[in-house]
This record gives structure tokens, sequence and C-alpha cells, in this order.
């Protein structure tokens, strides 16, 4: 007799957010993984949610992102989606976790969110993504983007060896 799985459905959770707040996220099916072209197809829905929440940035082409160097991030198709929609990548070393913001930041704080939830279904996980973005304040999302001057010092300062918090 096969086993019940033991171990809960995980999802992929894709998320770019600024210092004011959630530009945009996306749940992946539970079947897809990022290549770049789903990467890019996202990066395009991304730069439509900024031409709603952000248009001055749009419009002043100012936008930089700051995404880590994973295969999806670096691949061709990837770099000519970026240079399409006109946006500056802020280089990351590869395997970076701990300068990152949404790693150091967002991440361990949805993390302590979402600790012991369980989900029904992806309904209800949205609802409980939206419930946690909406809990936090402006300065959060700030917070985080302005802690990384200080985390690239830190990187420096360790030799380059990871940030242990």
């Amino acid at each position: 007799m096969p086993k019940p799985d033991l171990h809960a459905k995980k999802v992929m959770f894709c998320v770019w957010w600024n210092f004011k707040g959630i530009l945009h996220y996306e749940l992946l099916p539970s079947n897809q993984t990022i290549t770049s072209a789903v990467y890019s197809a996202q990066l395009e829905r991304l730069a439509q949610a900024l031409r709603e929440k952000e248009p001055a940035l749009i419009n002043r082409k100012g936008v930089i992102l700051h995404h880590h160097n994973a295969r999806p991030h670096t691949a061709r198709i990837t770099a000519e989606k970026l240079r399409q929609l006109e946006w500056e990548v802020l280089p990351q070393p590869a395997y970076s976790p701990d300068i990152a913001p949404s790693d150091y930041h967002l991440f361990r704080s949805l993390q302590n969110f979402l600790l012991g939830k369980k989900f029904n279904n992806e309904e209800c996980l949205k609802n409980a993504l939206t419930e946690f973005f909406a809990s936090k304040s402006q300065e959060f999302y700030n917070r985080g983007i302005k802690m990384l001057p200080e985390r690239w010092v830190q990187v420096v300062e360790n030799n380059g060896n990871y940030i242990v918090d």
C-alpha cells in the first residue's frame, strides 16, 4: 500500500517589490518551473503592474531590477527581455541570499507569518498573502531596501562570507 503523502504540497512564489510595497506576485502552477521563457513572461506582467502602480518610474526609464543569478535570470531570452524593457540590473553575486532583500527581509517575515498555517487551496493561500502584505507598512518595505548597502558592507568586512543573523 502506498504511504499517504507525508509532505505538504509546495507552491513556487515569485514576488517583486520596492520601497513602497508589493508591485506584483505570482504563484506558479504546481507542474511549472521557472525557465527563462516563464521568467520573461513574468517580467512582462511586472512591467504592466509597474505601468499601473508606478507610472513615473516607467516614464523616466528608471527601473533597476535586483534579482539573483539563477540560470533563468541570466539566460539570453531574459537578457533580451530586460533590454527590451530598458531595465538596468543590479549585479548580485551568485549564491548570496544574505544580500538579497527578499531573502533576508521579506521572506523571513513571511515565513514567520505562515508558520504552522495550512491552506486547503490556492485561493486560501492568496488570501493569506494579501493579508500579510496589507499588514506591512511602507516603512517595512523601505527598511528592507535600505538595508541593502549595509549588507554589502558586511559582506566585504566578512571577506565575502555569508552574513549570519
